[in-house]
């Protein structure tokens, strides 16, 4: 199947899960069933609540439903016939009314026995879905139209796949993702918590957490920093006129905590994103074409209200630090800038081992109220990232409607190691916000010109990168990325002098080493470390003691690596650095 097919596919799955639900809960109200990105779901208000024992029996009733469908029949209705066929059902009544506020017909499909309020996108026989290559999967809360403010449903999620194979495949990958959840991992390797009285969404990272952190935003600094970019630092809130004037006020108006202040009369906001703040850096004094290019980045927090229900762990946050840096250059700079961005952004994801894809990211020349600028503009910048990646033989899929509102972006889909995707870095091309901002430079014949702005990010959001990695990883970091690279552990009091001072020397070399000189047994130290992922764990006792190799037990191998106690800091800070 295309993705087109595989969608309707998936959608008419949603109206049989619907119809099975509402044989078995009669008084069960529907509300909307879309198609998602490996499945579907569908919520309803149920008089009594249900819970998961109850999903297989759904799923049976699926089955058994399917095998009496023939088609997808449509029916098109007024908007009284509707209000009619669904007056006892007020979310069905609701968007009744506002799909008809034009005076457009609505339609009706109809299987079998059920009908549903749909515009329509089903597989033409449902004979063509395979009973085994669908199941229920979860339930969970969700408010009626994404807002809290409304009635809480319940959403039941299913997978759908075109073969029992590939469904099979996904329930493993689901299982295998399960043992990796960063929320789990996060908590056993003591690398960040979250507290009731800090507030939902905002996490806490602890040493080792921090260290995970630094590591990451160092990396990415040793990469940027050969193509000349700058650090730049900016406060954490601004006056709400400065997101009025870049266009994000309107845009964002519900994602922006608001600040008080009893001594100013300014309106005051804390920053939601970063680009309009470093806009007045290069506003800051008069440019000339010879200053250009100017690189500016900073790895700093910005601050956005999500909706409590939709928090979760690292990948959803309020306050996501961003690995930020803005580009203002002349036009015949962009290609060179955008090369330049490009090869830092598959370094970095080689490193990690994570394969990348493409998405070419446009606006919708159908909606151009969603976007700042007009045609020409839009126009010249998409052909601009269309020409750079035919240069580099790149393939790509096209993303209508995907573009940010001030401009088009190349968006670089990483995988990780279970096959899941994540929109993580991404090159954007912006010639709206020096217009916004009246940036200019001093040309080479003395004219004022708008310089253009490129928007770029390597890993994104600190936080949501640090949970794909622990995931990505399991938990088991490479020796270069881990918190802690070596764990000592003393057979007894001892030899805890030796280690100690062993300790010291590995320390000064600039690795990350603890000493477990702890009562318990060198069993449970061993097996301690190995729960915690330590990338190398070393037994201190009598052979070390009196000079005999150092064996390491490596997480992850079964044979020890042995070395002469003369190179075991060499050899340690050869595998402790990230190799190209």
């Amino acid at each position: 199947m295309n993705p087109q097919e595989l969608e309707h596919y998936r959608h008419s799955l949603a109206h049989l899960l619907a119809a099975a639900v509402l044989e078995m809960y009669p008084d069960a109200k529907r509300t909307i069933g879309p198609a998602i990105e490996d499945g579907f779901y569908y919520d309803f208000e149920f008089s009594t609540p249900i819970s998961e024992t109850e999903l297989p029996k759904i799923e049976k009733r699926m089955r058994k439903i399917l095998t009496t469908w023939k088609s997808f029949e449509r029916i098109d209705v007024s908007a009284d016939e509707a209000r009619q066929e669904f007056a006892n059902n007020p979310y069905k009544t609701e968007l009744i009314n506002e799909f008809s506020k034009d005076g457009q017909k609505l339609t009706f499909y109809k299987s079998g026995n059920y009908l549903d309020l749909c515009r329509g996108g089903h597989i033409e026989n449902p004979k063509d879905i395979d009973p085994e290559a669908f199941k229920l999967t979860k339930l969970a809360g969700a408010y009626w139209r994404g807002d809290e403010k409304n009635a809480q449903l319940t959403r039941i999620y299913g997978v759908a796949f075109e073969t029992k194979e590939q469904l099979e495949a996904h329930l493993t990958m689901l299982e295998e993702a399960k043992r990796r959840d960063h929320r789990k991992l996060g908590v056993e390797l003591d690398l960040f918590a979250f507290s009731p009285l800090v507030g939902p969404g905002l996490p806490l990272f602890t040493p080792r957490g921090t260290i995970l952190r630094e590591q990451l935003v160092n990396f990415v600094w040793s990469l940027m920093k050969p193509y000349g970019y700058a650090r730049v630092n900016i406060p954490h809130m601004a006056k709400s006129d400065l997101y009025k004037t870049s266009g994000h006020w309107d845009k964002f108006a519900d994602d922006i905590f608001h600040v008080s202040s009893k001594k100013s009369d300014d309106a005051f906001v804390l920053k939601p994103m970063n680009c309009p703040h470093h806009t007045q850096i290069y506003a800051s004094r008069v440019r000339s074409y010879r200053d250009l290019p100017l690189r500016y980045s900073e790895v700093t927090t910005v601050y956005r209200d999500e909706n409590t229900g939709q928090l979760q762990g690292l990948t959803r946050v309020r306050s996501i630090t961003q690995d930020d840096a803005h580009v203002f250059c002349r036009l015949d700079q962009v290609k060179t800038e955008a090369l330049a961005i490009y090869d830092i952004i598959t370094k970095f994801y080689k490193a990690f081992n994570m394969p990348l894809r493409i998405s070419l990211s446009v606006n919708d020349p159908a909606k151009p109220e969603a976007y700042l600028g007009g045609a020409e503009v839009w126009d010249n910048a998409v052909g601009m990232l269309k020409e750079l990646l035919a240069d580099l033989g790149q393939d790509y899929k096209l993303g209508v409607g995907d573009a940010a509102f001030y401009g088009p972006k190349i968006d670089f889909i990483a995988k990780d190691a279970i096959g899941r995707e994540y929109q993580l870095a991404t090159i954007q091309l912006d010639f709206n916000l020096p217009e916004r901002f009246e940036l200019e430079y001093v040309d080479s014949d003395n004219a004022k010109k708008r310089p253009v702005m490129i928007h770029r990010a390597i890993l994104g959001s600190v936080e949501r990168f640090i949970g794909v990695m622990i995931e990505h990883y399991a938990g088991a970091f490479p020796m270069w990325l881990a918190p802690e690279q070596i764990r000592l552990a003393t057979v007894s009091d001892a030899f805890i002098p030796f280690a100690t001072e062993l300790r010291a020397r590995l320390d000064a070399a600039g690795l990350r080493v603890q000493l477990d000189d702890s009562s318990e047994k060198v069993g449970k130290k061993i097996r301690n470390a190995a729960i915690e992922k330590v990338s190398w764990t070393i037994v201190i006792g009598e052979k070390e003691v009196a000079g005999e190799d150092i064996q390491v037990k490596v997480f992850g191998q079964e044979a020890a690596l042995s070395l002469k106690q003369n190179d075991l800091i060499q050899v340690a800070l050869q595998n402790s650095r990230y190799q190209s």
